[in-house]
């Protein structure tokens, strides 16, 4: 379990501090992204760190939180979901987000990697 949340940390890590390609070592290359509201896909490791590099390039960050991990690992595989309260400012505006991520991992050649992540309860509203 903890290594688990140790991966999760890690791939947050990486696109907070500005580095989003890091990700690519934490995920599978098959990885799926479930859009919000299911509402599409995002298949693939490259697809899924553009994901992340897009938000860093146009994002600048003020405040993130991650609270309340919980992972579950059945064999080789674990579900891990934390709250987050994201901070940032695009284009000159500011923004809030809350809400769940929902990650599915894989142990693979004794390495836990991501193979599917959504977001539920995704809220994200403009600040004054």
């Amino acid at each position: 379990m903890d290594d688990v949340v140790g991966v999760l940390r890690q791939i947050n890590q990486a696109w907070l501090k500005g580095a989003p390609d890091a990700i690519g070592d934490f995920v599978a290359d098959d990885v799926v992204m479930a859009i919000p509201g299911f509402s599409g896909r995002i298949r693939g490791r490259e697809a899924f760190v553009a994901g992340f590099r897009q938000f860093c390039e146009s994002a600048r960050i003020d405040a993130h939180k991650e609270t309340a991990y919980d992972v579950d690992v059945v064999g080789k595989t674990a579900v891990a979901t934390c709250t987050f309260d994201l901070t940032y400012e695009r284009e000159g505006s500011r923004y809030r987000s809350t809400g769940r991520d929902f990650w599915i991992f894989e142990e693979r050649a004794g390495r836990w990697l991501a193979v599917w992540r959504t977001m539920f309860d995704l809220t994200e509203e403009p600040i004054e």
